[in-house]
């Protein structure tokens, strides 16, 4: 017998894990617009190293 779907659960799940993903890019941002203002001259290079690689 198949499991009775919890929706509430499931969308609360998914809404939580879209405001982590939300709050880390905007804390990236924040780092990066901060380090730009101090004038630190931090390479592209290091920054995408901390992504996931992206296809083109």
């Amino acid at each position: 017998m198949p499991r009775k779907p919890n929706y509430k659960f499931e969308r609360m799940e998914r809404d939580r894990e879209k405001a982590a993903k939300k709050a880390a890019r905007l804390e990236a941002k924040r780092a990066k617009t901060e380090a730009r203002k101090e004038g630190d001259d931090t390479p592209e290079a290091e920054v995408l190293d901390t992504e996931a690689p992206v296809d083109c």
